[in-house]
């Protein structure tokens, strides 16, 4: 009776590690409430009452918010990759008022892949010992004086 109970335990605990992880960030989309702002009709300070404060506001200026929310799935210890991503922009003219709200999918999301763990440097290439005694035999320490002497001269 313990036996079976123990391998009953042990494909249910099995079963949970294959199991994939959902997740979400960011904003949480309502459609009613994003369907309510209108161009020309309101401006930030409504658009801040209704959707809130923006996740991003624009980098070149205060005349665009960005509202992003993204859906994740990943198995057990993987990296999450995204499965849905919305990005609404909400664009305002110089006096604060909404004159459009576009809405963008998972196809803005953009891969990027490092070319390799080194960076690359200019100058002579060293190995591990040039490194670890490079400065063995140099003249001068740091911080002290140059030419060697203590006093006034001779």
């Amino acid at each position: 009776m313990f036996r079976a109970a123990a391998v009953l335990a042990l494909a249910a605990l099995s079963a949970a590690a294959c199991t994939p992880l959902r997740g979400h960030q960011g904003y949480i989309v309502d459609v009613d409430l994003v369907n309510s702002v209108q161009p020309g009709v309101d401006n930030k300070q409504t658009v801040a009452q209704v959707l809130g404060l923006p996740t991003v506001p624009g980098q070149f200026g205060s005349n665009e918010w960005y509202y992003v929310a993204r859906d994740t799935r990943n198995l057990a210890f993987n990296t999450p990759r995204p499965v849905n991503q919305i990005t609404l922009r909400v664009r305002f003219d110089p006096s604060g008022t909404v004159t459009g709200i576009d809405r963008m999918g998972i196809e803005q999301v953009a891969s990027v892949n490092p070319s390799s763990d080194k960076t690359p440097t200019l100058g002579r290439e060293r190995g591990f010992f040039q490194d670890l005694f490079g400065n063995i035999g140099t003249v001068g320490a740091a911080g002290a004086p140059a030419g060697g002497g203590g006093g006034n001269g001779p």
